[in-house]
């Protein structure tokens, strides 16, 4: 399997962002949040996500790029639970919301959750 992150995956149309923000739905497992849209864009990839860390939690940028850091790589990793899941595309914004820090470990954990509490939402919507 890939477990790359292409720049083709990153999100950063500010269109598109602004509708994630209007017209998306939300997923959360504290303390991660998940805002997602079904959106046809023109790359040749299944997702596109973007990350974000509240400069309210965390007012050190140094602090706030290293959750950043950790929240794509998690992502990478466990990628495969979305693009298997998943038959349209999908644009996403995936949220680091507390001022707890918490291990790499334990954010790796709860984004699998997260990611599976959001497979079993699309199936629910199927059926």
């Amino acid at each position: 399997m890939d477990f790359s992150y292409p720049k083709a995956e990153k999100l950063k149309s500010k269109k598109i962002i602004d509708l994630l923000f209007t017209e998306g739905k939300s997923v959360s497992k504290y303390p991660l949040r998940l805002v997602y849209l079904k959106h046809d864009f023109e790359e040749d990839v299944p997702l596109k996500i973007g990350v974000s860390v509240s400069k309210k939690y965390f007012k050190n940028a140094v602090d706030r790029n290293y959750f950043k850091r950790i929240l794509r790589e998690s992502y990478r990793l466990n990628k495969t639970l979305l693009i298997e899941n998943t038959d349209a595309k999908y644009c996403f914004m995936f949220f680091y919301q507390t001022n707890e820090k918490l291990s790499y470990q334990e954010i790796n954990q709860k984004t699998i959750q997260l990611f599976e509490k959001f497979v079993k939402i699309l199936k629910e919507e199927k059926a």
